[in-house]
């Protein structure tokens, strides 16, 4: 159901109040499952805290880190070469209203970027995020992380399916995504990241990844 008819629903009902108190009961209770898990959350390993759990990833499979380096190389020296701004790893944690991700990759503006210090360790929705499908994470990308990357703002998200060879380019329209591409061959142009034009088996095959690698030093 669409949050604005649930909105609609809860406004209408002679309940609203009673349901605000149980929010934010929930809420409150939360919050301090977060201020624990930012705590304690350890260096090693991808842990992130979504709708009041902390859920552990399991250990990538191969096709899925190579996926997520070659796409990772691909984008960093893009957009470190033209100081456009910063694309960060894995490890970064995005701390949104609610929930803390550690997005596969994900890109700053320099406008953003700029503001960040050397022992930042929480981050602000960044522009755009790549998601790295598996069997353990296919469901929250698609999903939590569908909805909430989308209500905060960032305004690209590619999902990359190193099992079928295949990359869906999703664009915002303002709170919700719409796919532009699924495709698996040919190549795919970011809006976000200014200029950044790759072919899609880049990011899967090796030897075309260099190919792609040095066009784009070249460029």
């Amino acid at each position: 159901m669409p949050m604005e008819a649930i909105l609609e629903q809860l406004i209408d009902s002679p309940r609203l109040i009673l349901f605000q108190r149980e929010i934010e009961q929930v809420l409150d209770t939360e919050q301090i499952r977060r201020e624990h898990f930012i705590e304690t959350m350890p260096d090693t390993g991808k842990i992130e805290f979504i709708n009041g759990q902390v859920v552990v990833q399991s250990p990538s499979q191969l096709n899925e880190i190579l996926a997520s380096q070659h796409f990772f190389v691909l984008l960093d020296v893009y957009v470190d070469s033209r100081n456009l701004g910063f694309v960060g790893l894995e490890k970064m944690l995005i701390s949104l209203t609610r929930n803390d991700y550690e997005p596969d990759i994900c890109f700053f503006s320099r406008e953003v970027a700029d503001a960040f210090t050397p022992k930042q360790m929480r981050f602000p929705a960044p522009d755009f995020i790549a998601e790295v499908l598996s069997d353990s994470t296919a469901r929250n990308d698609r999903g939590v992380k569908f909805d909430d990357y989308a209500a905060h703002g960032v305004a690209e998200y590619w999902l990359i399916d190193p099992q079928d060879e295949i990359v869906e380019q999703y664009f915002s329209d303002g709170s919700h995504y719409n796919l532009a591409y699924k495709v698996g061959s040919g190549v795919l142009t970011s809006r976000v990241v200014a200029g950044f034009t790759i072919p899609v088996q880049a990011i899967f095959d090796a030897k075309v990844n260099l190919v792609a690698l040095r066009q784009l030093l070249l460029g």
